[in-house]
């Protein structure tokens, strides 16, 4: 479990989403220690960005919740499964070895 919510429970919303009950809102592009603070606070966290590299700092800081524009959430969920695979929270999606 990371940041209140199981794996399984992270989300991509689009901008016009309610903010979920028992999600703490962390605004539009918060700063890095306001993430990390509200994470470790315990409470799933949400945060509304409009890049994927944003996503990708906040997916590993510990926000579940990523309300997106609309054009950026299949994106965005891509970034999110990446991240948490480098964390090594859960299988890569594709495992290829490079051999020369």
């Amino acid at each position: 479990m990371l940041g209140g919510m199981e794996l399984h429970d992270r989300r991509v919303l689009s901008f016009g989403a309610a903010v979920p009950e028992g999600v703490v809102d962390a605004g539009t592009s918060p700063g890095a220690g306001e993430v990390e603070a509200l994470v470790a606070a315990g409470k799933p966290v949400m945060v509304t960005e409009t890049t994927t590299a944003a996503v990708a700092v906040y997916a590993w800081l510990g926000a579940s919740v990523f309300r997106v524009p609309d054009a950026l959430v299949g994106e965005v969920r891509q970034v999110v499964e990446m991240v948490l695979a480098i964390r090594g929270l859960r299988e890569p999606a594709v495992s290829r070895r490079g051999l020369a």
